[in-house]
């Protein structure tokens, strides 16, 4: 530091800040939010705070001065956390007769609130998965008083108990269907769904949830109204409920005989204990597997967040993942994995 002139000085400081705090980050996924609610909103901002020090870093280089050992070291010690933000290597799909595909859309409602200035949205919806053709497709915010029909496709949709939700979720198949059922979550309108398909001699469990949302408006403009401390406890009040919906859901799960395949909105990043405890058990994230780019599946200005996934029993090949960025019929995007059950 006492190479450094004022603004140098000036500059490490705040470098220092971001570091301490991705650093503080790389341990949130180890943090129920129950316990520490308010600091587990910090896990929003990884991707944020992994740029700044990616900048730090290249200033520091550029000027070829030690500081750049600061950002250098969280960054590597974090590595597993910048592969979840950007892919860097593209992976070619491998192309399999046994392939099959999975799809994820939060279609919101089919623009019902005319949220997009787009005409026919559920028709292009329509359009866009006959054209894909997934063999297993996961709606959420599904509007079940506005059904799709899809040729060849069995279908399973429910809405949480309470009869003033007008949106759920809905699974369609090109497999039989064998069982279904609904996970209610209390004190919510969200839920999650699960349906058990027969794939030849395979049973395959699939789940599309939509966990708690903050309910936060999205817009900067509106974002720099709220303050602070309105936004840490709303975040901090999601992620508690998130967290007692996934103990719902790990717990329904373990109960099931066969290999699992979980899909839908987290609205949470994979930096959260929420992702962490999804993941951890025996599943993999597809997207990290193969996707491409920051695979940013939801509509948020200068942010690449991810907060869609499909994960998948670590006895599926991923083969493919693709995130349909330029697909703009909803305030997500949609995702598809190919997979292949490993004999």
């Amino acid at each position: 530091m006492k190479s450094l002139k004022f603004f140098g000085k000036l500059v490490f400081i705040v470098n220092s800040l971001a570091a301490f705090l991705l650093l503080i980050a790389y341990l949130l996924p180890y943090v129920p939010p129950q316990k520490f609610a308010t600091l587990s909103v910090l896990s929003l901002g990884v991707p944020l705070l992994i740029i700044l020090n990616v900048l730090f870093f290249l200033y520091w280089l550029i000027r070829l001065k030690r500081q750049l050992l600061l950002s250098l070291f969280i960054l590597v010690l974090g590595w597993s956390y910048i592969g979840s933000l950007y892919k860097f290597s593209s992976t070619t799909a491998i192309e399999d007769s046994n392939n099959f595909s999975v799809m994820s859309f939060n279609v919101r409602l089919f623009n019902r609130f005319e949220w997009l200035p787009i005409k026919n949205v559920k028709e292009k919806i329509i359009d866009f998965i006959k054209t894909e053709q997934p063999d297993i497709i996961c709606l959420q915010e599904y509007r079940q008083g506005n059904p799709i029909t899809l040729d060849g496709y069995y279908n399973f949709n429910a809405l949480p108990e309470d009869p003033n939700v007008k949106g759920g979720q809905a699974i369609f198949s090109k497999y039989p269907i064998v069982n279904s059922g609904s996970l209610e979550f209390p004190n919510t309108y969200n839920n999650a769904i699960f349906v058990d398909i027969v794939k030849q001699k395979d049973t395959i469990r699939v789940y599309t949830l939509h966990l708690e949302s903050s309910k936060i408006d999205t817009d900067v403009e509106k974002l720099k109204k709220e303050t602070s401390s309105q936004l840490f406890k709303q975040v901090g009040r999601t992620f508690k409920a998130q967290q007692s919906q996934v103990e719902l859901i790990l717990k329904h799960k373990s109960q099931s005989p066969y290999k699992t395949i979980i899909t839908g909105d987290f609205n949470n990043t994979a930096y959260s204990y929420i992702y962490k405890e999804l993941l951890s058990d025996d599943l993999r994230d597809t997207f990290e597997e193969a996707g491409h780019g920051f695979g940013k599946t939801f509509d948020f200005k200068f942010f690449p967040l991810r907060i869609d996934f499909i994960l998948a029993h670590e006895d599926f090949e991923v083969n493919g993942f693709t995130t349909y960025s330029d697909i703009k019929l909803s305030d997500h995007h949609p995702i598809i994995a190919h997979l292949k059950l490993e004999q």
